[in-house]
């Protein structure tokens, strides 16, 4: 756990307090997901504001985290390799979303839940520290907002939310940030500004949502850890394991031959690592769905130079 206190956060930076809170939250179960939304929350800071007194001192010291953190963790592959880095961060944002949707899915909601689907959206935003978003990132990113603002809104008007991808437009995640920014505050004593992020809830999409792709619900890990807010009541007896879906291998790999001389570009073979690393990542979180199409993936792409 990084060390260096930080001053208080300034009102121009106030669209990283959510990555921020996220990182300390992580700092003692998850260091390598923790060190990555420092390092987001420090690269946007940079691109807002590292002029002004105040934001530089506190940028500073969000880098003097981030030195102290990799030293510390300096022998973790995660930190040390991007592609594992970035294969960490996207399954643990992947986990923390699965969890909420197998929960939204089954007609569970609660506080836990839709902390789970904004922690889920927020890590998605950390992955840009690595390079443009995925389209399936993006799209994971906009449901897991509007699913989050849209359940709140329900149990905070005493309706019961409707499961699912649907067709409703997105409000109050103006309110969901403020609940969570009031859940914990980044520095012992400090309240931290408490009005919404770069987020606002008119920003929330208000497309349908039923022709999204979205991972079925069945299919999120066992086990998986979301934070419980101090501030709500919900015990750990909410969080249901769910018993994972194993895929089954793809048949056509038994019998698969290279056409001709297979060709592998560069390119190939980073996707075919990348692949591997995913797999590896996700066997640390005793995923074995994704370890699975992941490894096929390699597989099929090395054989036959086609994914």
């Amino acid at each position: 756990m990084a060390a260096t206190a930080l001053p208080p956060l300034p009102p121009q930076l106030k669209s990283i307090q959510h990555h921020l809170r996220t990182a300390q939250e992580l700092d003692k179960r998850e260091p390598v997901v923790a060190y990555y939304c420092r390092l987001y929350a420090m690269q946007t800071g940079m691109k807002i504001d590292s002029k002004t007194p105040e934001c530089r001192k506190f940028l500073s010291k969000l880098m003097d985290q981030l030195e102290a953190m990799k030293k510390q963790f300096g022998d973790n592959e995660a930190i040390t390799q991007e592609i594992v880095g970035s294969a960490h961060v996207e399954n643990y944002a992947l986990k923390m979303f699965l969890y909420a949707d197998n929960e939204d899915r089954a007609g569970r909601f609660h506080k836990n839940m839709i902390k789970s689907f904004y922690t889920a959206s927020l890590l998605i935003d950390v992955l840009s520290v690595f390079g443009e978003l995925s389209e399936e990132n993006v799209q994971h990113r906009k449901y897991a907002r509007w699913k989050a603002a849209y359940i709140h809104n329900c149990l905070k008007n005493g309706e019961t939310p409707q499961p699912g991808p649907i067709g409703m437009e997105g409000e109050g995640l103006a309110d969901v940030e403020r609940e969570e920014a009031g859940a914990s505050s980044l520095h012992s004593g400090t309240t931290q500004p408490t009005s919404s992020s770069t987020y606002e809830a008119n920003n929330v999409p208000s497309s349908n949502y039923t022709g999204i792709h979205i991972p079925p619900g069945a299919h999120a890990p066992a086990n998986t850890p979301a934070e419980v807010p101090h501030n709500t009541g919900v015990t750990s007896n909410t969080i249901q394991p769910a018993p994972q879906n194993i895929p089954l291998v793809d048949p056509s790999l038994y019998s698969a031959q290279s056409a001709g001389e297979v060709h592998l570009t560069p390119e190939d073979f980073a996707r075919a690592q990348k692949y591997c690393k995913y797999a590896g990542s996700a066997l640390q979180y005793e995923d074995v769905s994704t370890a699975v199409q992941n490894l096929q993936k390699a597989l099929k792409l090395l054989i036959t130079g086609r994914e």
